[in-house]
């Protein structure tokens, strides 16, 4: 009962997103993705306007290669740029809602102490442990990013890495580090994710995860390469390359004498219900297509049933979740802006013109230098297109006959594509999901760019050279 009081009762997140006293106030990710929102409806008046012909298959649009005819001019408005703005946050409701139940969930399971004595448990310990950790966390969120279970809901485990680093001593950095690079290391390939490879060989007409046994071999480089940066940043944001305090907005410190106290009778079956809620959780997303809807009421679910094996009383387990979800309403609303640039960029009519003019600098180019530039294209049009299977829906199209004159295989032209939405995913500032994660987090989007630049460079050093070999063995099957 004292947990949950002084969970509702404790005081209110600092506004400021720099954890560095006296340092230079940070802009804001509102201020930029703002001013990303205005370019892009000033980009509606500069930039041509045109539209491919689209046609239906198995229920998804595809581009018509070659199609791009001119259209009347649609210049975005200051007034449809607010409603764009609106109804941002009005499509991405589902991921909104979903960081605000999890800072509610969280919340009443940190008033039970079960989470606060768990983590101490678990870090208890100097050097080999915390590496060990910060591995296992690694390589079980990569599994979940390669399989398409974990994607946009990543948002909802950054506040647990966050308290876990606290625990041990490390950055908000390193926090969110091993689970969001995790999740993105096993995204990137994509070895069994439905909704991007299984969806984009689809529209090349290749095999459904076919070349898998080539993509196992270049997942397995992005996870050696993340575990090996993150292990190696464990000393220096434990020393004071971080910043110090890694709490979740809106949450309680984890307190270092709660390994003394270890897990009583109630809280281990709070913490057996964590267990199985997400157990569950992962076996529907994999098995029944669940989604945000379904992870929402898990932790509805999750954060009742914690409160009454503990003993909270219930209109006291109701103030404590409300509070959680206070706590990370500047990591939810920041979704639907960074969804509102991309409204914006539709709305003009300008994102079929871009695509195209992009394909046209390709057509000149060597089969290697083309692949490279497939690469790079589709990470600067994942600026633009967010959704991964929506900018497959647009690529592939063009890109696969593209790469057939290019003598390509569709694999490799897959794979560049998927390359470039997952490379760029890790600091691109119109991404709603990173933005959220840092925001939860209160890490400046410059400091985090900092802090992931040596680990962006390896990335995309081993998609270059995963690029290169899928040509030279002719990956397919064709």
């Amino acid at each position: 009962m004292n947990d949950a009081k002084h969970a509702v009762e404790s005081p209110e997140p600092k506004t400021r997103l720099s954890g560095m006293s006296g340092a230079k106030e940070p802009i804001s990710p509102y201020v930029l993705l703002f001013v990303m929102l205005m370019l892009a409806a000033i980009a509606t008046w500069v930039v041509p306007a045109g539209a491919f012909s689209r046609t239906v298959a198995n229920g998804v649009s595809l581009v018509v290669p070659g199609s791009l005819k001119p259209v009347v001019r649609h210049g975005v408005m200051p007034g449809e740029m607010f409603v764009a703005l609106a109804k941002g946050m009005i499509e991405s409701a589902p991921i909104i809602v979903l960081i605000l139940f999890t800072g509610g969930a969280l919340a009443v399971l940190e008033a039970t102490g079960a989470m606060r004595s768990a983590l101490a448990i678990v870090a208890h310990g100097e050097g080999a442990r915390t590496r060990v950790t910060v591995i296992v966390l690694c390589v079980v969120f990569s599994l979940l990013g390669t399989l398409g279970v974990v994607t946009n809901s990543v948002v909802a485990f950054v506040p647990l890495g966050l308290l876990l680093a606290e625990s041990m001593g490390l950055s908000k950095e390193m926090g969110a580090g091993m689970i969001y690079l995790g999740t993105y290391a096993g995204f990137n390939t994509g070895i069994l994710n439905p909704v991007t490879t299984g969806l984009s060989q689809r529209l090349a007409g290749l095999p459904m995860f076919s070349g898998m046994a080539f993509r196992i071999c270049v997942y397995v480089a992005f996870v050696v390469v993340t575990i090996v940066f993150l292990a190696a940043r464990i000393r220096v944001c434990r020393i004071g390359g971080g910043s110090p305090s890694a709490s979740a907005p809106g949450h309680q410190a984890v307190a270092p004498a709660a390994s003394a106290r270890g897990l009583d009778g109630r809280q281990v079956t709070v913490v057996g219900i964590v267990l199985v809620c997400l157990a569950v959780f992962v076996y529907g997303s994999s098995t029944r297509n669940w989604a945000e809807p379904e992870m929402i009421a898990m932790f509805v679910i999750l954060a009742i049933a914690s409160g009454i094996v503990s003993g909270i009383r219930a209109s006291r387990i109701a103030d404590t979740f409300l509070q959680g979800c206070s706590g990370l309403i500047k990591g939810a609303l920041i979704v639907g802006l960074a969804r509102a640039i991309s409204i914006v960029l539709s709305n003009g009519k300008i994102l079929d013109t871009i695509v195209d003019m992009l394909a046209g600098l390709l057509a000149p180019l060597d089969s290697t230098a083309a692949a490279i530039s497939m690469f790079l294209s589709a990470a600067l049009i994942h600026v633009g297109i967010s959704s991964g299977s929506g900018e497959s829906a647009v690529l592939i199209p063009i890109f696969a006959p593209l790469g057939d004159t290019l003598h390509l295989t569709r694999q490799v032209t897959v794979q560049a594509v998927l390359l470039g939405e997952g490379f760029i995913n890790c600091f691109n500032p119109t991404s709603g999901v990173l933005m959220a994660v840092l925001a939860t987090a209160g890490i400046p989007y410059l400091k985090w760019v900092r802090f992931v630049a040596p680990l962006l460079i390896a990335w995309f050093v081993i998609c270059l050279v995963a690029i290169a070999t899928g040509i030279a063995i002719h990956w397919g099957p064709f």
